[in-house]
């Protein structure tokens, strides 16, 4: 066999061996989400129930939800209950994500990668509990508060669902942003004085996304676009304590401007 028949053999052995263990970590993946989907079945009106709280505490007296659907009050509770699953799940789910490419990462980038997954995990929760217990009652509360007269409040409990799903995963994401500005700078698209000079359009692009990602009221708006800020300037305070070489990149970067 020849040097370059080895190496192809040895390439595609190595293929192929990243293949298997991707298969593996996906598998482990959907047992996990499974077992725990199993585990909150019996309980799933119950969760739906504490899910439709902020809305039902809201809601003229006599009214409540309804179901439009032959089938909804069977499988919107089975479908909350798997979107929970996944949510408890997701630890474990980075974890295997993680666990899959860190062998190809430097050891430098493994510290920095650790501390990233457990402050995303953290960041992405905050958000969740936050549209949960802050967002939410002020926005039903608004929303039932300007119903036309003659107009009865009654929800659909999959449209319902759906809507509460979307904001849980509108709010956690946009919790992520000191996870994405100190991955961008680390990858080196940027720096800390760099985005420290685009304040105002990060301010006036924090309320863009929260008009785009919120009902049309500027409560909602307001309170995903301040806090998406606030986190916007964790971001920068915690890129310049944990990426290493910022300053260096900013030196040079100002010795390359013209005039210097």
């Amino acid at each position: 066999m020849t040097k370059a028949e080895r190496t192809d053999s040895q390439g595609e052995g190595s293929l192929l061996s990243h293949l298997i263990e991707l298969r593996t970590r996906v598998l482990r993946m959907v047992v996990a989400v499974l077992v725990i989907f199993i585990c909150l079945v019996p309980f799933a009106d119950q969760i739906f129930t504490l899910a439709a709280d902020p809305l039902m505490a809201r809601l003229p007296e006599g009214t409540s939800m309804i179901a439009t659907q032959v089938a909804s009050p069977f499988l919107t509770p089975f479908k909350l209950a798997l979107a929970v699953a996944v949510f408890l799940a997701m630890p474990f789910l980075l974890y295997q994500a993680w666990a899959f490419v860190a062998p190809g990462l430097y050891k430098h980038e493994r510290r920095l990668v650790m501390p990233l997954m457990a402050s995303s995990i953290v960041l992405f929760y905050s958000g969740v509990a936050f549209a949960y217990y802050i967002v939410f009652p002020l926005m039903f509360g608004f929303f039932t508060a300007v119903a036309p007269s003659g107009v009865t409040v009654m929800t659909d409990i999959a449209a319902y669902l759906d809507f509460v799903l979307a904001l849980f995963f509108a709010f956690g994401l946009a919790f992520e942003v000191p996870v994405a500005t100190v991955l961008a700078v680390w990858a080196g698209f940027t720096t800390p004085a760099k985005l420290a000079s685009k304040r105002p359009y990060v301010l006036l692009s924090a309320f863009v996304l929260g008009m785009l990602l919120t009902p049309p009221d500027i409560i909602s708006q307001t309170l995903l676009a301040v806090p998406v800020y606030i986190l916007f300037e964790a971001g920068i305070i915690l890129s310049r304590v944990m990426v290493p070489g910022h300053k260096e990149v900013e030196a040079q970067q100002q010795e390359q401007r013209p005039g210097n």
